[in-house]
């Protein structure tokens, strides 16, 4: 995770051709805690700066005299060798919004400034930016420690393999480090990476519009490679969503930051889900297995899932969210493909024809109940034959008693 320090302590560079703008912002972000803002209103000396100074973010106003944003965003793509540019733009452009982002920068904010919408994408970038930094660091280390491992003793072979275990503690601060409280709603997750450092993940995250999102991923691959894709994926979604942004555009942007920066090969596959109170919701299935809906009025399971691409495939792809909705009782259950891909002795798969009769059986008996089964199912199927594929799932119920809602206008 990333220290709020480091954040606050990230370097930042303001370029504006207009003193005033300069120091509105200088303002702003000292007043939000940052300490290490810096500024210049000559577009040809931003380059320079980057290069002796490394920002982790840099604010750059698009319209300039002499040379634009646009020019000075070119010449930062030959100093970022990653192709990744710490750039949020500032404009008063709607038409200049696309194609800032088109040409590399990971946000914007309009002027006039809004002080809450800039601390709010200012920290997201950072957080996002810092926190992939530290996990390709992490990537370089452990790569270097493979070539030596080969030369090393018995005893720093033994050092080695410890190292790599805390790359998997890496892997599971990607994790809500516990269950989140929504109000009306049980929530349950389980997680257990088949390698040091699995391909999977899930997240919650409470709107500002009072509704709730969830999410379930599987990242292709294992290692840190897939931590980093993780991380990136995750990191993209939490920005995106503080922004408000429709859960449609989301994943479009998502998808397309992957088609451009994940190796080839690389892709993701989630199923991500809002919810509100009253249980109303809305899915989206990117190239996921389907998820499970326990009817508790009727013991039928209904299944969730449509046919959008996979994240990472397609660059114009587009994504369509579906209704649903959770009356009391009901249970989602959202799960990875190691659920229903795992394998016992003789290589027969867990599957559907195990899974379902589970949910159908212990989902009366609550959320809880679903978890123990399975866990308890799959453990008996498999006999303790290593799997290939990370188990992942979260199971979702919505309180059979919840509390009145008031009549708006008996209160008026």
């Amino acid at each position: 995770m990333v220290n709020p320090a480091d954040i606050l302590g990230a370097r930042i560079l303001i370029v504006d051709d207009q003193q005033a703008n300069v120091s509105l912002l200088e303002g702003m972000l000292r007043i939000a805690g940052y300490t290490s803002v810096n500024s210049t209103i000559n577009p040809n000396e931003v380059c320079e700066l980057h290069r002796q100074n490394h920002y982790s973010l840099i604010l750059l106003d698009l319209q300039m005299p002499g040379l634009d944003g646009f020019q000075v965003m070119e010449g930062l793509k030959e100093i970022e060798q990653d192709g990744y540019l710490p750039v949020l733009v500032i404009t008063a452009q709607p038409a200049h919004k696309l194609r800032a982002l088109e040409s590399g920068a990971k946000d914007f904010v309009s002027k006039p400034f809004n002080l809450a919408e800039l601390r709010a994408r200012v920290h997201n970038i950072l957080e996002v930016r810092l926190l992939h930094l530290g996990l390709e660091e992490t990537v370089r280390e452990l790569e270097r420690s493979r070539e030596v491992i080969r030369i090393k003793t018995q005893a720093e072979r033994e050092r080695s393999e410890q190292e790599l275990t805390l790359a998997q503690e890496t892997q599971k601060s990607l994790l809500p480090s516990c269950l989140p409280q929504f109000e009306n709603y049980r929530v349950r997750a389980y997680n257990n990476p088949t390698r040091y450092v699995g391909g999977d993940f899930y997240d919650f995250l409470k709107l500002n519009s009072g509704d709730w999102m969830g999410v379930l991923a599987d990242v292709s691959g294992k290692g840190m490679g897939a931590a980093l894709l993780s991380s990136m994926v995750l990191g993209a979604l939490s920005m995106e969503f503080h922004s408000g942004t429709k859960p449609q555009e989301v994943l479009a942007r998502v998808n397309r930051l992957l088609c451009e920066k994940s190796l080839p090969g690389q892709f993701v596959t989630l199923f991500l889900f809002l919810l509100d109170p009253q249980g109303t919701g809305q899915f989206i299935s990117a190239g996921h297995n389907p998820a499970y809906l326990f009817r508790s009025g009727t013991g039928k399971i209904e299944k969730l899932f449509s046919e959008a691409f996979f994240l990472g495939m397609f660059e114009d792809a587009t994504y369509e969210s579906r209704a649903f909705h959770l009356d009391q009782g009901d249970i989602l259950v959202v799960i990875s493909d190691g659920v229903t891909d795992a394998q016992n002795p003789k290589l027969e798969m867990f599957g559907e024809q195990n899974l379902l009769p589970i949910i159908r059986r212990a989902a009366p008996s609550g959320s809880e109940a679903i978890e123990q089964h399975l866990l308890k199912a799959i453990e008996d199927f498999t006999e303790g034959m290593p799997q290939t594929d990370d188990i992942t799932f979260v199971i979702v119920e919505r309180n059979r008693r919840e509390a009145a809602i008031p009549d708006r206008q008996s209160q008026a």
